[in-house]
């Protein structure tokens, strides 16, 4: 996978403030109003869903280029999260555990036939707190797996992971070789790797450890205007095209749903297929 230097390398950093008050599990993720990890966002009100299916029906892949797109930070803000799983494209919504939505959209999400992943929080060289759930690097090997453990327990949909923030925790070789014997012990999972650091070791531990594996390409919202991201998308179709496949991670932002929304013609007219995230890990 070709790993473009697209903007600054703090894609998943750039909208948080400092560290937020603590949400705490809950048995409903339909009672009080969230307290989101980054920016405020009406939500629409909880509905029920049908019981979904752990894993969308396999995708029936072409030869051409793929683009997946995967959704991070989900879990927060249901409005425009909803807004994604209503795209009739494969997509993949990463999902955060502990915040107040984390059950509810990975169901509907998966009700919807989109792919869901675990947004697993570590930790950044900047400091910033990724939330509820975060692997550090001042933790013990047996905290760690017990943490990523139980981040999983939240996320019981997740067909793999990606990194949020981490950009110390990800250029840790002993940190992810704790993350990724996790997921080795529960069978069929995959790591992507956000790339949210140029010195990330996630993509070669997760490789080594025979676990299938990617990394992020693009992402798409460092700024949050349209124009931004449809640039961004075009610079995905590019390095499918080049390449063969791109990865790229946007969130749920209002401006990034106008943006996909959008360029889903040209994206077809360019002879991109979106695909699922599982669908473009490299299996050793």
């Amino acid at each position: 996978m070709v790993i473009l230097a697209i903007g600054a390398v703090v894609g998943c950093s750039l909208l948080k403030p400092a560290q937020p008050s603590h949400p705490s599990r809950t048995a409903s993720e339909s009672a009080a109003t969230a307290t989101p990890l980054q920016i405020a966002e009406p939500t629409a009100p909880a509905t029920a869903t049908p019981a979904p299916s752990a894993t969308p029906a396999p995708t029936a892949l072409t030869s051409g280029p793929k683009l997946a797109i995967i959704i991070d930070d989900c879990g927060q803000w249901l409005e425009t999260e909803r807004g994604f799983i209503a795209l009739s494209v494969p997509l993949t919504l990463s999902v955060l555990p502990d915040v107040h939505y984390t059950g509810l959209i990975q169901r509907e999400a998966a009700a919807g036939g989109k792919g869901v992943m675990l947004h697993l929080p570590m930790e950044a060289v900047s400091g910033v707190y990724p939330g509820p759930g975060e692997v550090t690097t001042g933790m013990t090997d047996a905290a760690i797996r017990a943490m990523v453990t139980d981040d999983l327990a939240q996320v019981p949909l997740a067909q793999g992971i990606n990194n949020h923030e981490g950009s110390k925790g990800s250029a840790d070789a002993r940190v992810m070789g704790d993350v990724v014997d996790v997921l080795v012990s529960h069978g069929g999972l995959f790591f992507i790797d956000s790339r949210t650091a140029a010195n990330s070791v996630a993509e070669h531990v997760a490789a080594d450890a025979g676990l299938p594996t990617a990394a992020r390409d693009v992402f798409l919202d460092n700024q949050a205007t349209v124009a931004y991201s449809e640039a961004q998308l075009r610079e995905a179709i590019a390095v499918a095209k080049r390449t063969g496949s791109a990865i790229a991670i946007g969130h749920p932002r209002p401006t990034t749903l106008q943006a996909v929304r959008a360029m889903l013609p040209e994206i077809a007219a360019d002879g991109v297929e979106l695909v699922f995230a599982r669908d473009l890990v490299i299996k050793s």
